[in-house]
């Protein structure tokens, strides 16, 4: 079973790649729903995001500009049990 996902995920990425140049967004995709530079926690939260508390928008991949990365420090619940950081 997981040689069949492995197997389509490798074809997958093998097409993308293969048709990359045919592959685009339209502007008004863009405008809409494509960051275009890392957010601030409230406005990926305003888009309807939820998560806990800790985590930050750390990078665009531009190959699909539409999935959002996140980042979070290691065992943040442990370290900080009312959910911030005292800076």
């Amino acid at each position: 079973m997981q040689d069949k996902a492995r197997q389509r995920a490798e074809q997958r990425a093998k097409d993308i790649a293969k048709n990359q140049e045919n592959i685009f967004y339209s502007a008004r995709y863009y405008a809409r729903h494509v960051p275009t530079e890392l957010m601030t926690e409230e406005e990926w939260r305003s888009l309807g995001v939820k998560q806990s508390q800790g985590w930050e928008h750390y990078m665009i991949h531009l190959p699909e500009p539409h999935v959002l990365l996140f980042k979070r420090e290691k065992d943040y619940q442990a370290k900080y049990p009312n959910g911030t950081k005292q800076v």
